[in-house]
């Protein structure tokens, strides 16, 4: 079997990770107790002795991490931000960068979770020209708390009363560096996150002034190009319009792997809005890493996934 060692599996995307690799026959993990979790040559031992590493930890931690890889054999899955527009480091979306890219690397940066649905949105139309690469793009995404972690799930608990949890409110979120680089934007993207009291489940929103963006496409073939791009995945899909004309996100979706994409417009086309609609812990995290362990160790990429 393939030896994996989920490195910060104490973490919420280091548990589920472990959860949805504990019964599969390919993989065996390589775990360290309580008392050697922490200890450095431990950890160093067991990141040099798996064929797959992932890290689930701090930035800081994950560099720290790589650096106590010694050999030229173990491929590491970073789940941080520390390595998402490093050089040398290849980004895990692979229906956007290609599946054999992913399955030759040594290195992979999981992108974020917001990320993700901007991304997954913005990315093909700007590499197509059906959008502008120089344009100033918002983005507004609300997201469970669980993606902030044990101390944020512990808050909203304790907490019931808080209904909505804006952030970043300086604009310097982490996830805006590999939004731009992975579109492939001459401006940062201006990005506004929100947290609500669900546990997990995320929205993505990109609006688009049509009438005012010079160069951009009409809407219908926005549409049709993202179903083109992603006609064959099974994870990237596309939504239909609800018919009552309102979108929700429900606690029952939890858990999905997919990520479903829509554009919805005024009648005469001159405004769009793109929506993501995700789990920041599945495709938005755990999910994401399972696939692309999937694909570099030359399996089927949805094994063990939740479709």
């Amino acid at each position: 079997m393939t030896s994996v060692f989920i490195d910060g599996a104490a973490g919420t995307t280091g548990l589920e990770i472990a959860d949805r690799l504990a019964g599969r026959q390919e993989f065996s993990l390589l775990q360290l107790d309580e008392a050697r979790r922490k200890d450095a040559s431990a950890r160093r031992e067991a990141l040099n002795a798996a064929d797959f590493v992932i890290l689930c930890l701090p930035d800081d931690a994950a560099r720290e991490a790589v650096a106590m890889i010694d050999n030229d054999r173990t491929r590491v899955i970073d789940a941080s931000t520390a390595h998402r527009v490093t050089p040398g480091w290849v980004y895990g979306f692979p229906e956007v960068v290609g599946h054999g890219t992913v399955a030759e690397a040594m290195r992979v940066s999981n992108p974020g979770c917001y990320s993700t649905g901007f991304i997954a949105l913005v990315a093909p139309l700007v590499r197509d020209g059906l959008l502008p690469a120089d344009w100033p793009y918002s983005c507004h995404a609300v997201s469970g708390y669980s993606g902030g972690g044990k101390s944020l799930i512990e808050r909203f608990k304790a907490d019931p009363d808080i209904a909505w949890r804006g952030y970043a409110l300086s604009l310097g979120h982490k996830h805006v560096p590999e939004m731009q680089a992975r579109c492939g934007l001459t401006v940062a993207p201006l990005f506004s996150p929100a947290v609500v009291p669900a546990h997990r489940g995320m929205v993505v929103e990109v609006p688009l002034p049509l009438g005012a963006m010079s160069g951009a496409a009409p809407v219908d073939e926005l549409r049709a190009a993202l179903a083109d791009f992603y006609a064959a995945s099974p994870i990237v899909v596309m939504g239909d319009a609800p018919a009552d004309g309102e979108m929700l996100l429900r606690a029952s979706d939890q858990g999905d792997d997919r990520i479903a994409l829509f554009v919805f417009a005024n009648t005469d086309g001159s405004q769009a809005r793109l929506v993501a609609r995700l789990d920041n812990l599945g495709k938005g995290a755990s999910g994401a890493c399972v696939q692309n362990l999937n694909i570099m160790a030359g399996l089927p990429e949805t094994a063990g996934l939740r479709l």
